[in-house]
């Protein structure tokens, strides 16, 4: 088992956290991003999990997380993009600032970290080191409501194309593209019912699928730039 950390970005909650967590459980040290402090954080720190605050909001914020990650750490096995903002687009003045402030997190953070780190990576020592970039099903479908949002996970998408072909053989570089994996506190059964019939396989899954497919991407040293879709099928609907 590496000693070097494994990144996980907006690892704080949801599926970034359960992906913290399992990770943990099968003895790799992570490191986490956040954006606001929130009582699950100190869960993850009790567990040994280092938590790094960040604003991938802002230029300026990206290049500070960078700086304090290499701080924190000398070398890293693996970089996951989860970080996400899913704001819906906005028709009034501040419909520029809302795609700019996607672009930010989910395009121009990752370029940034991954060309900053990539001597983190490089110094793991490990024979696999590896990249992956959290997508989304919608990067391929386009939404009506999130615009801005499908166009930058589809950008990040197409970064994974470039960084594959840029860190190739040395690190490998990956996506997935997930569906809906799990509801929200707030969705109620007729939610869940609508989103079910959304796929093939009919049914919300939970995180434990993503962290299959995590491990997929992290054990096997013949894979590099494709996006892993764990949508249910969608597709065939």
């Amino acid at each position: 088992m590496s000693a070097a950390p494994i990144l996980i970005t907006g690892g704080a909650q949801r599926l970034g956290r359960h992906c913290a967590e399992r990770l943990v459980d099968d003895g790799h040290p992570v490191i986490v991003s956040y954006r606001r402090e929130r009582p699950e954080l100190e869960a993850l720190r009790r567990r040994g999990i280092v938590t790094l605050r960040a604003d991938f909001a802002t230029e300026a914020g990206i290049l500070d997380f960078i700086a304090r990650l290499k701080g924190e750490t000398r070398s890293l096995r693996a970089i996951v993009h989860n970080a996400s903002d899913w704001a819906p687009d906005s028709r009034d003045e501040q419909a520029g600032a809302t795609f700019e402030r996607l672009f930010r997190v989910h395009m121009l953070a990752p370029y940034l970290i991954n060309l900053h780190c990539r001597e983190l990576l490089e110094a793991c020592g490990e024979p696999q080191r590896d990249i992956v970039h959290m997508t989304d099903y919608v990067a391929q479908k386009g939404s009506k409501k999130h615009a801005a949002y499908a166009a930058t996970k589809a950008g990040l998408e197409n970064l994974t194309l470039s960084f594959a072909a840029m860190y190739a053989p040395e690190i490998q570089v990956n996506a997935i593209a997930p569906a809906l994996i799990m509801l929200g506190e707030d969705d109620d059964e007729a939610y869940a019912e609508q989103a079910r019939a959304k796929s093939a396989m009919a049914m919300v899954p939970g995180p434990g699928v993503i962290y299959q497919s995590l491990r997929y991407l992290l054990d096997n040293r013949y894979v590099t730039g494709i996006t892993l879709p764990v949508d249910g099928g969608r597709h065939l609907r």
